[in-house]
């Protein structure tokens, strides 16, 4: 048995069409549903994002296809049943994705369709695997960090150097970064809220320098007529002359002109993740690193090293931004030491010491010179983060790679 009563909280509908939604589609030869678009209103209204009016639409489309083209409104909770046992039995999906299609299903049938649904008996439910992150090493840090450079060097560094997620990094405007602060502001992040995160002294100066040849590259746009910037909601309404200004323009935009898919404008929009995504991937390889890690990795080694220099559990979840406590509690597994600090007996049994058991490789344990850090050296050095990367790259080349 499965509630479903308490997955969304009560707000009013609001039979909405978006006709510039209508108007693409029909401009590639689509001719659109009068039912998707009414969810597509519905979506909008509530304000959002792309991200999860796009994987509505596809689960819901999924869910009409899967019992030969239905209307919803004719099926009920035993026809929700089926589809999410049929996603976990014979899909084997994850449970982050079956109930990411229940969330889609829920929300239509009571924001759209007005029947809210009960209790959905009989459902199989894919297993929610226990898994800890996957965390890197300082000198596995500055090995990846090494390897990349321009835009995907800079966006890298905020995710480990901040904590900020992938989608968060690219999304930055010139205005939320703070360089007399030293903080960047995350606006509309996970879950709609915003928040203050630290911005490390190190990329002060690689930053400033970078919005530098922004501007430049601002400047040409503009001459050829495309120099404007998406802004949230209606404040391009509000505020007419918002999108040309300097500080909305986003920190990491794409290198190609694009179409805006709601407005239909031609425009510069933000760094693709997946560029980035694909970077790092290619930077882990080449640093000889085996575990899996990814953008996200970053992320979660920002979080253990902290714990690991002392910072109380309190502060790193206001930089991560964590609800649960069981989320960030995982980084207090990762601390321990392997086995949950259990100490072999295998050294006992065939007689070695600590001292002969242990590879020399292990004896590197303390940061490389030049591992990324907090500390001042920077600032009275006068030498880049980007350069102690690659020092570090250099230093300890021996650990990853050629």
């Amino acid at each position: 048995m499965f509630r479903v009563s308490n997955c969304f909280s009560e707000t009013d509908l609001y039979t909405v069409i978006i006709n510039s939604s209508q108007s693409i589609a029909m401009s590639r030869g689509r001719k659109p549903s009068p039912f998707v678009e009414k969810v597509r209103a519905a979506i909008r209204v509530r304000h959002y994002s792309r991200r999860t009016e796009k994987t509505y639409l596809f689960w819901i489309r999924r869910f009409i296809r899967f019992h030969g083209k239905r209307h919803p409104a004719e099926m009920h909770e035993q026809a929700v049943g089926e589809f999410l046992t049929h996603l976990a039995v014979n899909e084997h999906v994850a449970a982050s994705t079956q109930n990411q299609a229940l969330n889609a299903i829920v929300f239509t049938y009571r924001h759209v369709l007005e029947q809210p649904l009960g209790e959905i008996n009989g459902v199989v439910r894919a297993k929610k695997p226990t898994k800890l992150p996957v965390v890197l090493t300082q000198d596995e840090v500055a090995c990846v960090l090494g390897r990349l450079s321009g835009v995907h060097w800079l966006v890298a560094c905020l995710q480990y150097g901040s904590g900020l997620r992938l989608l968060e990094s690219v999304r930055l405007r010139v205005k939320d970064l703070d360089f007399s602060h030293r903080a960047i502001f995350v606006r509309d992040g996970k879950g709609g809220k915003d928040w203050v995160v630290t911005l490390p002294d190190d990329l002060i100066v690689p930053l400033q320098r970078h919005l530098e040849n922004r501007r430049t590259w601002l400047e040409g746009d503009t001459r050829d007529g495309f120099g404007t910037v998406s802004l949230p909601h209606a404040l391009a309404r509000k505020y007419p002359n918002a999108p040309k200004e300097w500080g909305w323009q986003y920190v990491f935009p794409s290198s190609r002109i694009g179409q805006d898919p709601r407005s239909g404008a031609r425009r510069r929009h933000h760094l693709d993740e997946s560029a980035v995504q694909k970077a790092v991937k290619h930077a882990v390889r080449l640093a000889g690193i085996e575990k899996p890690a990814s953008c996200h990795t970053l992320r979660h080694s920002f979080a253990t090293h902290l714990l690991e220099r002392g910072m109380d559990i309190r502060t790193v979840q206001e930089q991560l931004r964590h609800q649960d406590v069981r989320t960030r509690q995982i980084y207090t597994h990762v601390l321990q030491r392997g086995g949950r600090a259990v100490r072999s007996p295998l050294g006992a049994v065939v007689g070695s010491s600590p001292t002969r058991a242990t590879p020399a490789s292990a004896s590197r344990n303390e940061p490389i010179p030049g591992a990324l850090g907090y500390d001042n050296s920077t600032r009275a050095t006068g030498i880049s983060l980007e350069q102690r990367g690659r020092t570090a790259m250099r230093n300890g080349g021996d650990q990853c790679a050629p």
